[in-house]
């Protein structure tokens, strides 16, 4: 696995402050760490200054951010250390991790309603998240009122001659890719089913908690939920339940659970992601799970297809100029103001996704906008089944048949035969698809067909 270093540098640790002896009220400041606003590049921006409108279960909610930022539950002895993103959309405050094992991703959206203070601004950083932090945060009170500082203000930045906290850690290529997988996979999922306060909390408590258990299935009844382990006919897949242990922190204030999963249909065939998401005062926090616990969202192979297009990169360099921090990005719009086509402009949204730009939001069934530190073509560069299909391509392995529905792929001394059926779905003869259907993206052999196709269709 490609691993670089990412270094973190705070101008101060994050903590939770006062009260004063006046009795000014308690402040948490979050300090941040180099990103991106509306006017470039900026060492450590600020973003928010106001009140929390419900200071404990936000308190809590960040915790849970950060408990997953601090995760394995996929190999747990490996050691696991990222500092949450947050990305400020002008309207809200979004706070984003990765699990160590990229098997589960975390959102807390703070929204307009839980926020009392100044304008929010745009952009995208990290922040900085420490044991007396956390630990600070477990004593929130909730008679007390607590004012939020997401950066510093001008005043301290003049004040500090350079960073006084600094952090270097291991980024896995695959936490990146698990950014672009995730909203790919989230754009397909449905409302599935949605619990009042009560039922979500009796129904979240009932999930094992330690080991690893099996994949397993939940099916609406009525105002709850009820675990089977058999996928049946609307059922949404519940793989690895442990895996929800961080929602624990925020039971007690919970408003509602919903349940997000795949189209519904007849009985699922494989295990599939799903998203569970707690309805708090003036927030939500979603908790989205790959397929099992063994599987990191980087590996799903969700992007592939748009990213093999031979047009993609020029339209999504188009349509990364019209994008601003939008909390909710309508297709529609950006088609119209690019003069692209729909399906054009969402291959080219899939892109941007890879290099961590583009979010997707269940709850609104919209994507979003963030901007991280890295380059649009690196996950790409860096997929194996991507770079294999380029050598196909490149080889001239690929031979389209003539009734165009069919291709063969040569490797060495083996034929693999790739079809597209009248509905566009695609399959192959290769091993790879026998093993997954088609259930973790497209195999190389299909991905270098579509390439040669597109690039016919393209000089045609």
């Amino acid at each position: 696995m490609t691993q670089s270093a990412h270094a973190y540098a705070y101008l101060r640790p994050s903590a939770v402050l006062g009260p004063d002896a006046a009795g000014a009220a308690r402040r948490l400041d979050l300090a941040t760490s180099g990103g991106a606003t509306p006017l470039g590049e900026a060492a450590n921006p600020r973003f928010f200054a106001g009140f929390l409108a419900d200071p404990v279960p936000a308190a809590a909610a960040l915790l849970a951010v950060a408990d997953v930022a601090a995760a394995r539950y996929y190999q747990p002895r490996l050691r696991a250390s990222l500092d949450p993103v947050v990305t400020a959309n002008g309207d809200r405050l979004r706070f984003e991790s990765f699990s160590g094992c990229c098997g589960v991703y975390a959102r807390l959206d703070v929204l307009e309603a839980g926020l009392d203070g100044d304008d929010i601004g745009h952009g995208t950083t990290n922040v900085d998240v420490n044991n007396p932090l956390r630990e600070a945060l477990t004593r929130i009170g909730p008679a007390e009122p607590l004012h939020l500082a997401v950066g510093p203000d001008a005043l301290e930045v003049t004040t500090f001659d350079g960073p006084v906290v600094e952090k270097k850690v291991p980024l896995p290529e695959r936490w990146l890719r698990g950014f672009a997988e995730t909203q790919v996979t989230a754009a397909g999922f449905d409302l599935r089913a949605e619990l009042p306060a009560a039922e979500a909390v009796r129904f979240l408590r009932s999930l094992p908690r330690g080991g690893r258990s099996s994949v397993g299935w939940v099916v609406p009844a009525g105002r709850t939920l009820r675990p089977t382990t058999r996928p049946a006919p609307g059922a949404v897949c519940l793989p690895g339940p442990e895996r929800l242990v961080a929602l624990g922190r925020v039971l007690r204030h919970a408003l509602a659970l919903r349940v997000y999963g795949p189209v519904a249909g007849a009985a699922p065939a494989a295990p599939a992601a799903s998203a569970w998401e707690v309805v708090l005062p003036g927030m939500r926090l979603t908790l989205t799970l790959s397929p099992d616990a063994s599987r990191g969202f980087s590996g799903e192979g969700g992007v592939l297809g748009a990213l093999a297009t031979g047009t993609v990169e020029r339209d999504a360099e188009l349509v990364s100029v019209l994008l601003a921090w939008e909390p909710r990005i309508e297709v529609a719009d950006l088609a119209e103001q690019s003069g692209l086509t729909p399906e054009r402009v969402r291959a080219a949204l899939t892109r941007l996704g890879t290099a961590g730009q583009i979010g997707y939001d269940t709850a609104e069934a919209a994507h979003f906008h963030r901007q991280l530190p890295y380059d649009a073509g690196r996950a790409e560069a860096a997929n194996p089944r991507l770079r294999a299909a380029r050598a196909l391509v490149a080889a001239g392995a690929v031979r389209l048949e003539e009734r165009g529905a069919t291709a063969v792929v040569t490797v060495d001394d083996h034929v693999q035969r790739v079809r597209t059926d009248e509905a566009g779905r695609v399959s192959c003869t290769c091993p790879w698809w026998a093993k997954y259907r088609g259930g973790r993206g497209p195999c190389k052999h299909a991905l270098a067909v579509g390439i040669v196709r597109d690039g016919k269709e393209a000089g045609a």
